[in-house]
Order: C-alpha cells, then structure tokens, then sequence
C-alpha cells in the first residue's frame, strides 16, 4: 500500500546547484528514513537533472521540487514579455521535475522572490499571475504535474503572504494543475492562527514543507505543531511532509537569503528532523 504521507528533505542546506555532489547526501538521507527529496531548480545543466533523476530511481527514493522566479521571469510584471519568460521558465521547471520523476513543483512562482514595488499588490498584478499559471498549469497536466504555490512572509514576497491570498489567486489560475501549499515558518510570520489557514487550503493543498520558526530542527522552535499536524488530519490531508531548513554550506544562496549563521547542525536536523516528524506522523495523521 503506498504510504498517505511521505516524508522528505529539502536539499538547500547543502547545495542551490544540481550536481552529482548531491548523490551521497541523498544516500544518507535514504538511510535516515526519508521518502524522498525536494531538489530546488537553480543552477546545473539540464543533463544533472537527468542524472540525479536515475541515481535517485536507483536508490529507491522520489523528489519533489522547489522554484523560485526573479525579476526576468516575473508572472507579475507590466511587460507581456516578461511574464512570457516567466511562462517558458515554467514549461522548462516541469521538463525537469519529469526528468527528476517528481509530480510537485512547490514554491512562490506566482511572483518574483524579492522584488516589491513598494506598494500593495495590485488588481492586474493578481490577474496576471492568475493568466501566467493558468498556462504553466496546461503544460503542467501532460505529465501530471502540480504547482504547489507558496504563501511568503512580507520581507521576501508582496504577492502573497496568507492561505487566503493565495487561495483567491488559485481559484483566480483556474486550473487543476495549479495547487497550493503550507509552510510552517511563514505561517509563523503571517498567519493569525494556523488551524484556520490550513483550513482554508484544504480544497487545493498539495504539499506542505515542516520549517521551524528559526529555520534549525523542526521541534526545537516554538511553532505550533500538534496544532498543525492534527488540522491537516482533520482536512483528510494525504501529500508530502517535506523538511525545509537552510545552512551556511552553500554560502551564495545563503546569502541570497539573509542566512547569516548555522542555526543547527545540518546532519542533526535531519536525523532529529526525521524522528520528529514521524512521531507527530502516527500520532496525529
């Protein structure tokens, strides 16, 4: 019987590129317990995400991945061309999720990451993400891909910081293919309280990434996580429990994201990572 709830590790604490220095990280973390890995669509040729995608199917493990847009292939933009590039870079993440097997491409690909303009979001700037991800979603649904979009906190996104702005502009996308997600940090930031805004995703959630409030081992923070484990059992949730945290290893995204120090040991938040999340796993789902 295939297992309701998978559980992975995002690659980010040790590297943004996609390379065979990936292999044995992968290994360990199949050793630990771990489903799968989520594998973030930066740097490496498109060859590395055939390769990675064989030497995961030999180790018996599956792969969601994560994606981020900037300002060149912005969704949002007042340029038609740019949010055709946007679209393009969108069409060619999901070329790579099947090289990689993966059925998620989770993220804020609605919006460039980190590019306000210094003002709320706007009526078009809705309509146009909604237009963009309704295409990416078409070429999405030849493989059975998803688009899992994120709801990010106010210092790294504008375009959606809640589950109900981020519901509105999934409805608005109007595509199967174009889904939601939940992430706990940011939840941390945002959010009132978590049980109504994983509630409020419940018609469209496809993944959901388990990230302390500090970014270091899930458990060892102050998120609420009885409360989030039990609602999403509640709402009958069945997807992906992937572990995102963030290191210094890979110094220039680390940077790129105002990671500053070693929150936890790298190894020590997977191995202890894991153990969590299974026990909050057959406790509560």
């Amino acid at each position: 019987m295939e297992k309701k709830h998978k559980i992975g590790f995002n690659l980010l604490p040790w590297s943004s590129a996609m390379s065979p220095a990936l292999n044995p990280v992968a290994d360990k973390l199949k050793e630990i317990g771990y489903d799968g890995v989520e594998c973030f669509m930066g740097e490496g040729s498109d060859q590395s995400y055939i390769d990675f995608g064989k030497h995961l199917s030999a180790s018996g493990l599956e792969a969601t991945c994560v994606l981020g847009l900037g300002p060149d292939h912005d969704p949002i933009s007042e340029s038609a061309a740019v949010r055709g590039k946007a679209v393009e870079k969108l069409k060619w993440a999901v070329d790579r999720a099947n090289d990689l097997g993966a059925k998620v491409i989770c993220g804020p690909v609605h919006s460039a990451f980190k590019h306000f303009r210094q003002r709320p979001p706007s009526e078009d700037e809705f309509k146009w993400s909604a237009e963009t991800l309704h295409i990416a979603g078409e070429y999405a649904a030849a493989s059975q891909v998803v688009f899992a979009l994120e709801a990010l906190n106010r210092f790294e996104c504008y375009l959606c910081n809640t589950s109900e702005q981020l519901m509105n502009l999934a409805t608005l996308a109007d595509h199967p293919n174009i889904c939601v997600m939940f992430d706990t940090h940011h939840a941390n930031i945002e959010e009132k309280k978590y049980a109504p805004a994983i509630e409020a995703l419940k018609d469209k959630l496809a993944h959901v990434h388990i990230s302390e409030n500090d970014r270091g081992t899930p458990g060892d923070g102050h998120v609420l996580w009885e409360e989030t484990f039990s609602t999403l059992a509640k709402i009958g949730y069945e997807g992906w429990l992937t572990i995102e945290a963030f290191s210094r290893n890979d110094e220039g995204f680390a940077n790129s994201i105002n990671v500053w120090r070693a929150f936890s040991p790298t190894w020590e938040i997977a191995t202890k990572g894991f153990r969590f999340t299974e026990d909050m796993k057959q406790k509560y789902l």
